[in-house]
This record gives structure tokens, C-alpha cells and sequence, in this order.
């Protein structure tokens, strides 16, 4: 059917979107800039050279800007997608659900999950990650231990010659270096370090939750609308004019031709509900075992190319997590970060 060839290439582009913005968000060479630069050698086949060049600087500088230097962008368009989502559920679907005597405190439910989610966001995006200066670089130095494999001592930062402590990475996009660092998100314009590790886990699980019970509810409703309707029971004429009782493709066609916004809002919160709630399982995985999203990319390439000076050139360097104390203690450092102080009563 066109109506649901449309439905489905509208959930597709929405979830290429999403995990294309995914995946650029913070990296150094993101995917999007590796696909713009094959795409342009293939292009470069028959477009003149001066128009190339022309191409070239003004997509490079736009991507740059946007993934690779400090922008409210991303923090704007964080905030009109969750005012459009929640103008059209306070619109349209608060009011049909009170029609239809649903709990109130159901249909509040979204509204107390967006005010915990924006303060999270506000206290991760206006916090301090963690930056290292030279006043506290001396004691951020003797809060993890060098694990001689991925963190080695000694090594130091270029751009802010000072030396790296364990588990920090200069950040290319702020210009700092940030103690315990994660990575940057543009979502938040900030980087994700010690001091707000904890305050993005729950902002990203508040998220999840937020964009889930919207799901939830609406879906509720449309379902509450076909049992009120009786339209399972039904039957239609189709182009041929023979009488067909009502299937799933055309039940869903009917309620986009009824509800059209709320469908297309379905379709995006359940997209973002799978996408938030796949990457809230990651971070949860990285909390549980002590991890950085840093350290846990650059573990996939120990082993192979990685190899310490005073080992045999023929031996691969296996990496190993030290810094993991078992799940509870895990999850309270994410809270609250530990000190030189503590480290060195333990």
C-alpha cells in the first residue's frame, strides 16, 4: 500500500537520522565525514574542479562546526523536539485519554519524567566534567593508577603540557583535558567526565523513560480507540469492490487518516525509545564494570597493533580493566568520584 510504503520510509529516515547523529557525536573522524569524503571522490568524476573545492570547504566547515567546536545547535534542537513532541501529546493526546477517563496520574507521568530529565540536563550540560588545571593537576595525578597498557605515566598532553593522570583525554572540542573522561556530547555542549558521569547516566535513563512512557500512552490510546470502534470486526470494500474483513495495514492506514500527528509522533518516540534505550543498556554495562566509553573503544584495539617497549616485539599487549571493584562500588564511584585523599587511606 503507498500509505504504508510512506509510514515506513518516514521511520527509516528518522532512524538513519538518529543514529547518524549517533555516531558523529564527538569523534575525530565521524562516519558522516568519511561518507561525505567517498561520496566526493565518486562525484569528482564529473563535477569541475573549481566547483569541488567551492563543496569541499563549505561541507568540511560545516561538519566541523558541528561535531568538532562547541555550538548550542544540538542543545536548541534538543529542546524543539521535546517541546514539539510534548505540544502534540499535550495537545491532542492528553485530552482524547481524559475524554476516555485515564488516570490522571498516567497522563502526568511524562510531565514529571521531562521536569527530572531537563534538571539532569541542566546540571550535566552546565557542570563541571572534571577540567584538569595546573592547581589541581598534582592531585588528580594520584586518583587512579597508571595501568602501564592503555594510561602510562609520564605521558603528556601536547596541546596542554601537562602530564595526562590516569584515565583523562584532552578533549580536541572544549580544548581541555578532563579528568576520567567519557566523551564530549553535543547533545549537552559538554564533555562527560568525573564530576558528571553520574548526572548523564540518569539524564540518558530520565530520557529513555520519558520518550517510553509517551510511547506507552499513546499507544494505549490508539488501542483503547479500535476496542471502542470495534473495528477488528469490521469489514471494507477494496479497489475491486469486494467486501474484506480488517487487517493490520489497513487498520493502521485508518488511524493515520484519523489521528495523523499522533501517528507520526508514535513513530518517533518508539524510534527513540529503542535507540535511547539500546545505548542506556551500554552505559549501564560501562558503569557496572567501571568503564569509560573512551576506555571501552580503545580495549577493541588492544591485543592487536598496542605493544609496551619493555615487552618481546613479537608478544600482543592484552589490556585488562583494574580500576572494576564489583558493581556497588562501581555504580557509587560514578556518583560520587574519588579523591588522592581516599585513594590513599585505602
Amino acid at each position: 500500500m503507498d500509505f504504508l510504503t510512506l509510514f515506513l520510509v518516514y521511520l527509516c529516515f528518522v532512524l538513519v537520522v538518529t543514529a547518524l547523529l549517533c555516531l558523529c557525536s564527538g569523534r575525530k573522524e565521524s562516519f558522516l565525514t568519511r561518507s561525505a569524503n567517498r561520496a566526493s571522490q565518486v562525484l569528482s568524476l564529473v563535477i569541475p574542479t573549481q566547483l569541488q573545492r567551492v563543496t569541499h570547504r563549505v561541507t568540511h566547515g560545516v561538519l566541523h562546526r558541528l561535531f568538532h567546536t562547541r555550538s548550542c545547535l544540538f542543545v536548541v534542537l534538543h529542546i524543539a523536539l521535546q517541546a514539539a513532541v510534548f505540544g502534540e501529546y499535550t495537545w491532542e493526546v492528553f485530552g482524547y485519554c481524559w475524554e476516555l477517563q485515564f488516570h490522571l496520574l498516567l497522563l502526568l507521568l511524562p510531565y514529571l519524567l521531562l521536569a527530572g530529565n531537563m534538571g539532569c540536563f541542566l546540571l550535566c550540560s552546565r557542570a563541571n566534567p572534571g577540567i584538569i588545571t595546573k592547581s589541581n593537576h598534582a592531585s588528580l595525578v594520584k586518583v587512579y593508577a597508571y595501568d602501564g597498557v592503555m594510561f602510562q605515566r609520564g605521558t603528556v598532553c601536547p596541546t596542554c603540557t601537562m602530564e595526562k593522570p590516569a584515565r583523562s583525554k584532552h578533549c580536541s572540542t572544549c580544548g581541555t583535558c578532563v579528568h576520567r573522561f567519557d566523551h564530549h556530547c553535543v547533545w549537552l555542549n559538554n564533555c562527560v567526565g568525573a564530576s558528571n558521569a553520574g548526572w548523564f547516566l540518569l539524564y540518558l535513563l530520565s530520557l529513555t523513560a520519558t520518550a517510553a512512557a509517551l510511547a506507552a500512552l499513546t499507544l494505549s490510546f490508539l488501542a483503547r480507540v479500535v476496542l471502542l470502534s470495534d473495528a477488528l470486526h469490521g469489514t471494507y470494500l477494496d479497489a475491486r469492490g469486494q467486501e474484506r474483513p480488517v487487517e493490520i495495514p489497513f487498520l493502521v492506514q485508518h488511524l493515520f487518516l484519523t489521528f495523523p500527528r499522533i501517528v507520526f509522533m508514535l513513530g518517533f518516540v518508539l524510534l527513540l525509545t529503542l535507540v535511547l534505550g539500546g545505548y542506556s543498556a551500554f552505559s549501564l554495562y560501562l558503569a557496572f564494570t567501571n568503564q569509560t566509553t573512551n576506555e571501552w573503544c580503545k580495549s577493541r584495539r588492544f591485543g592487536v597493533s598496542h605493544r609496551l617497549s619493555s615487552q618481546p616485539p613479537d608478544r600482543q599487549l592484552v589490556y585488562k580493566n583494574i580500576y572494576s571493584k564489583g558493581i556497588w562500588r562501581n555504580l557509587k564511584e560514578i556518583f560520587r568520584p574519588p579523591t588522592a585523599l581516599e585513594r590513599k587511606k585505602k
